[in-house]
Parts: structure tokens; sequence; C-alpha cells
């Protein structure tokens, strides 16, 4: 027990913390994905993708080696490093945009195909896009994760409750998103706007994650409070339908309202 020093005690909170945070975006997409099945998948696709997630960042925090040499550069192009990791996020990046786009096509427009394309196909095709991007967002993390500590048993043990974390929110944040569309609206947008800084990343053009994340909780506040204003107006309004029917009711009474 040596070696929990107070520094990497400390340094394991933040990477948990961080891990949270760097798991948001994951979320929002699993959810976003799993909600295209049937109710009754969809809780056991949100914990095998999250947990796949999981194995994914534990495989990679295991093969430190194979993840520092994604950080070499393999070829040029206009005088620009590419690296393997370079090629990951520049993909991922494209898959992402490309899924959040068509996720909010079908919302808008309905799905072009007809059909219920539901069932034990779509369930693993929707494992399958999960694992494309988990393992983008796992690379983010791992990297990360390997900035902050030296000792993979702290990174593991961030990784597991972190994870854990997101597996118990995973299904609030899913009927929450389901239930508003415009927040599903605007979960898709940023999940646009991620799609594109993965790909910025992968050409050299960093942008501080704060920024974007400061966007997406400013705006999701900004929808909170119109989600609360709405909210607010409809029940004044059956308010003073009660009221009016109660009062049309009083007045239909027997002899209510006639001479003498």
């Amino acid at each position: 027990m040596d070696f929990l020093t107070p520094e990497l005690i400390g340094a394991f909170f933040t990477l948990t913390a961080l891990e949270i945070v760097l798991g948001i975006d994951n979320i929002i997409f699993i959810s976003i994905l799993t909600g295209r099945l049937p109710p009754e998948q969809q809780a056991k696709a949100r914990f095998m993708g999250l947990g796949l997630a999981m194995i994914m960042r534990i495989g990679l925090l295991l093969s430190l080696a194979w993840v520092m040499s994604l950080t070499a550069d393999l070829f040029e192009v206009m005088g620009n490093g590419i690296s393997g990791r370079d090629i990951i996020l520049l993909v991922g990046g494209a898959f992402l945009i490309f899924k959040a786009t068509r996720e909010i096509h079908n919302s808008l427009e309905g799905e072009a195909e007809g059909g219920g394309g539901v069932g034990q196909a779509t369930f693993f095709g929707v494992l399958a896009q999960v694992a494309v991007i988990d393992m983008v967002f796992s690379l983010d993390s791992v990297i990360t994760a390997v900035g902050l500590v030296s000792e993979v048993s702290i990174m593991v043990a961030a990784i597991i409750i972190a994870v854990g974390v997101m597996m118990f929110a995973a299904g609030p944040i899913s009927r929450f998103v389901e239930d508003h569309p415009t927040i599903k609206m605007l979960a898709l947008s940023f999940l646009v706007l991620i799609g594109f800084t993965l790909m910025g990343e992968g050409m050299d053009v960093h942008t501080p994650k704060g920024y974007i994340y400061f966007a997406m909780a400013f705006s999701f506040g900004v929808e909170l409070l119109n989600i609360r204003v709405k909210k607010k107006r409809a029940d004044h309004v059956h308010l003073r339908a009660a009221q009016f029917g109660a009062v049309a009711a009083e007045d239909s009474r027997p002899g209510k309202g006639s001479g003498t």
C-alpha cells in the first residue's frame, strides 16, 4: 500500500472524473443508437456497449507500447505527418459525423426504408457501430490517462469506476433523450461537432475540449430552461381549461341562471 501516496490518490480521483467527462459523448452516442432497438433490448445493448468500451480501454492500457507507437508518423501528406492515431481519429470522426447526420435525417424526415428493421441482426449491428466509435473514444481516453498517471493499476481502477458510473447513468440519460426530441437534436448536433473535432485532431488542428464541453453544458442548460418554461405553460393551459370546464358544468346545472 506504500504506492498509495496523496499524489496518486489525487491523480486517481482526477482521472476518474476526466474519464466520466470524456465518456459523456460516448453515453449519448450509445443511447441514441440503442434507442432504435426494441425496448426489451435497449438496456442489454447499453450494458454490453459500455462493457465493450471498458474492455477496450483496459486492453489498450495493457498494451501501452502499442498505443504509444500509434503516435509515430507513418507518412506525410502536404508536409503534415500522419500517425496511426491520426488515421483512427479521422476515420472515427467521419463515422461519427455520418451516423449523427443520418440520425438527424431519420428523426426529422422519417426512415427511408420501410419495414421493421429490428431484431437480432439490428442488435448486433448496433453493437458493431458502438465498437467502432468506442475504439476512437477509448484511444482518446487512454492517451489522456497515460499523460496523467504512470501506474497502470490506478488507470485501470479509474476506468472501471468511471464505466460503472456511466452504466448507472446510461438508462436515465437514454430515457431523457428519447422523451425530449429537442434534447436529442441538440445531442446529435454536438456529436457532429465532436466528429469534426476528432477529424481536426487527426490533422493536428487542436481544439481545447473545455470549449466544446462548455458549449454543450451551456446549450443543455438553455434547453432545460426552455423545457421548464414549456411545461409551465402547458400546466397553465390545463389549469385554465379545467377551470373553464368547471364553470361550464356549473352553468349547465338544471335551474342555474333561470329567472324566477
